[in-house]
């Protein structure tokens, strides 16, 4: 007999990953990037003074773009550049979060692509859903056994799928005077399929 069997855990956020950034104009492409430069400085100053470290800053988007009049008719017509510079921030204590954010904002990031929680000890928790899985699957083996008059036997083979974490997407966010956090909970999936032998 084969059944299938399910464990999940619960877990709450311990760190978190935002991602932002500074986005600055100019009429050439040199004073954008100019101004870019400068404004990311700052930003990025504003960032490790609040305790991040240099390990947990990565530089992931760096971007200049032509601007065109969008009222213009006819052909395209330059009005000057747009520079953006985006990093990814991991910061290791979620109470840090709501620091980091508004002095990132106050020194000037206008770029916010939003916010991502993390499990940080995954690898344990899902053991814990595993043992819950191979549970899950003796209970419901034994209960079809019982059902056809049959006893549950040695286990004959065991599979995983993949395990699992409800998704927590990256939101989009804006500056604001307060920035209150939520991380909530991650639940984390286990699910196994196991073969019995069955005895009389």
């Amino acid at each position: 007999m084969t059944v299938t069997g399910e464990g999940t855990i619960a877990a709450v956020p311990d760190s978190v990953v935002i991602r932002l950034g500074v986005s600055s104009q100019g009429k050439t492409a040199r004073a954008a990037s100019d101004a870019n430069a400068k404004e990311m400085t700052v930003v990025l100053a504003a960032i490790k003074e609040s305790g991040v470290a240099d390990r947990d800053i990565q530089t992931t988007s760096l971007s200049l773009q032509p601007q065109y009049d969008p009222n213009k008719t006819g052909a395209p017509r330059l009005i000057g550049f747009q520079a953006t510079n985006q990093v990814t921030i991991k910061i290791r204590d979620i109470g840090q979060l709501p620091a980091v954010l508004d002095r990132a904002i106050a020194a000037g990031a206008n770029e916010m692509s939003g916010i991502e929680f993390v499990v940080s000890e995954q690898a344990k928790l899902l053991d814990k859903a595993r043992i819950e899985a191979i549970a899950d699957a003796r209970r419901k083996a034994e209960l079809y056994a019982s059902a056809a008059g049959m006893k549950v036997g040695r286990v004959m083979a065991i599979s995983e799928e993949g395990p699992t974490q409800t998704p927590r997407a990256y939101q989009t966010m804006r500056a604001g005077a307060a920035t209150p956090i939520a991380p909530g909970e991650q639940m984390l999936r286990a699910v196994v399929t196991v073969s019995y032998e069955l005895t009389s």
